[in-house]
Order: C-alpha cells, then structure tokens, then sequence
C-alpha cells in the first residue's frame, strides 16, 4: 500500500508566468519528503504552460479548459491534492526556507 503524503503544496495561477519560477522552485528548495506540488493554471494566456511543463515531474501541472477565477482554480487543486495536509501557495508568493519542516 501506498504511503499518503504529507503535503499537497497547491499554485493556483492565472498569467503569472513571470512570477511561478520562484514560487515553485520555493518549495523544491524546501528538501521536505512526501511532498506534492499541484500547478493549476486557470486557462492562462501567457508562458505558464511552457513554464510549469519545464519543471518536468517535480510538479503536477493542470490546465483548466476556461478560466474558472481563483476559487475555482483553488477548487480544483482540492479535488486533485492527495497530501495529509494542504497548503495554498499565490503563484507570485515563495515559501521561506525550512517552511514545510
């Protein structure tokens, strides 16, 4: 049987391609086990996309069909987020270091 993970880290975003790299490589940095990182672009107009796939499978990435507002971006992650406990992270906002522990 599988272990449940511990965190579910969810970015809703929506045109901040500019700012994800930092919020994503955020928690990377946080060196914290069990952890899963949910991208849920809200039908973005920008590079989110390029952006969020570069990561490779370090993060999930999801793409909403139409854009459903931060709540139904949050929504989203919700539904799809497997961790123990969850954390909403803004696209344009960083964890600081040791956060998670």
């Amino acid at each position: 049987m599988e272990r449940p993970l511990k965190f579910s880290i969810i970015i809703p975003t929506y045109n901040y391609a500019a700012y994800l790299p930092d919020a994503i490589n955020s928690v990377l940095e946080q060196n914290y086990p069990d952890t899963e990182i949910l991208v849920i672009d809200d039908a973005s107009t920008d590079a989110t996309m390029e952006i969020a796939t570069g990561f490779g499978n370090k993060i999930k990435y999801h793409r909403l069909a139409k854009n459903l507002g931060a709540a139904g971006a949050w929504d989203h992650g919700l539904r799809l987020a497997r961790g123990e406990y969850l954390c909403k992270l803004d696209a344009d906002d960083q964890q600081l270091p040791g956060y998670l522990a």
